[in-house]
């Protein structure tokens, strides 16, 4: 327990040093400019920003709690939402976002749905995000791929490198549900391989553990095939969810007395999602740094300017992930003391 918390105390230190130089950078040449242009604001802007990035979380607990009462009837859109948040907070404060499913596990287990079946709740809910991703993306891409190339130059080489990565993520995951036999035999050469070089100590142990996590897998996808109603209403959530996401830097960009019309709208929700892809591979935690520095240079064309560019990008990254990793914190440690509380009352 120690060990983790000083794992997610450094974590919480390289988030802020990262953020702090890459809003340096983004800022060092027009400081007053940006301040001058958030201290304009009209204070309920500012409100409707800080609680964009909380609906958008709202809706991903949506999709949880339809999920949620596939395996328990009596689970509650509140739970979905509280569960949502955890997963975000653990999301943004480990490399690469690998916390966010172990920590909702953890919570679906407290709300009364069995490990097992949070497992196969967390599969079911990210393939489809991924899935319904992928393809929201895709479309963007298509519609207007030469006039992106000529605007964003090398930063669409990076762009398209995430895509190409998420793209062989959701492959793998259809692949490996199609074909888990050749996923078997794959996996026991590459156990062999590794523990050759002496970086597995019990080799039929981890085959074991993987075998079984795979027919789990493969079990749930299969299972996903009679719950075509409920994948669907899944799925068009998530198209509300990734463009309400999306829509948020035109939004700051409005209330902040930025002349962007409305023609640029689709341009704006494109180059949101081309972060997104960016994203896919900075391994440090919230991607912070990275997703600043990215977010601004792919928006300075479309709002015009650096001090434009760096006012828009603050209040959304504080929108999208500071609010809601401290509103998610809060929620976790309710929760923790909720379920440590009714466990001593139990044990009474």
């Amino acid at each position: 327990m120690k060990d983790a918390k000083n794992k997610y105390a450094i974590n919480f230190m390289v988030i802020i040093a990262l953020t702090l130089l890459a809003l340096w950078f983004a800022m060092k040449d027009n400081y007053r400019e940006v301040l001058d242009l958030i201290a304009g604001m009209k204070w309920y802007w500012l409100l409707i920003i800080l609680l964009w990035g909380i609906v958008y979380n709202v809706i991903a607990g949506w999709i949880i709690a339809i999920f949620g009462k596939h395996y328990k009837k009596d689970y509650r859109l509140i739970d979905g939402i509280l569960n949502g948040f955890v997963g975000s907070f653990f999301s943004g404060i480990t490399p690469s976002a690998t916390g966010g499913q172990f920590a909702q596990a953890y919570i679906l287990k407290k709300q009364g749905i069995k490990v097992s079946d949070g497992a196969s709740l967390l599969w079911t809910d990210f393939i489809v995000y991924q899935t319904t991703l992928m393809i929201y993306v895709t479309i963007l891409y298509i519609l207007r791929f030469t006039h992106y190339t000529d605007m964003m130059g090398v930063f669409f080489v990076l762009i398209l490198f995430g895509y190409f990565v998420n793209i062989c993520v959701i492959g793998a995951l259809w692949t490996l549900a199609l074909f888990p036999k050749l996923y078997v035999k794959l996996s026991r050469f590459l156990i062999r391989l590794l523990c050759r070089i002496k970086l597995v100590k019990d080799p039929e142990k981890l085959m074991q553990s993987w075998t079984l996590q795979l027919e789990a897998f493969t079990l749930q996808i299969k299972a996903m095939k009679h719950e075509k109603k409920m994948i669907l209403k899944a799925a068009a959530i998530n198209v509300l969810r990734l463009t309400v996401l999306y829509v948020l830097p035109f939004v700051t960009a409005r209330a902040l007395g930025i002349a962007i019309s409305f023609d640029l709208l689709i341009d704006v929700i494109a180059i949101s999602s081309f972060v997104s892809m960016a994203n896919a591979f900075i391994p440090i935690p919230g991607a912070s740094g990275g997703t600043e520095l990215v977010f601004t240079r792919l928006f300075i064309p479309i709002v015009g300017g650096g001090a434009n560019a760096s006012s828009v990008m603050i209040l959304w990254r504080f929108s999208t992930y500071h609010f809601v990793m401290l509103v998610g914190g809060l929620i976790f440690v309710y929760l923790k003391r909720k379920y440590d509380l009714e466990k001593t009352v139990i044990h009474l």
